[in-house]
């Protein structure tokens, strides 16, 4: 989805979206962006996926951890 930067109104981006709508998003998300720009939001779900598993992983590393522990 792309947004147009419609202004900015102190800390926060009035972004104009697809349907005409405006929503305030803090400024601090999207830090150089100025009146006019156009931002591409897009959802990452190889990254989402990945996030997933590395957080799965860590999980599983931390009961085995624990389980050794009670075994001793």
């Amino acid at each position: 989805m792309e947004v147009i930067v419609d202004r900015i109104e102190g800390e926060y981006l009035v972004l104009e979206l697809p349907s005409l709508k405006h929503i305030n998003v803090p400024r601090i998300l999207i830090p150089n962006a100025l009146e006019g720009d156009i931002i591409d939001i897009n959802i990452n779900y190889q990254k989402r996926k990945e996030k997933e598993t590395e957080v799965k992983t860590i999980s599983e590393n931390l009961f085995l951890d624990w389980r050794d522990k009670d075994e001793e």
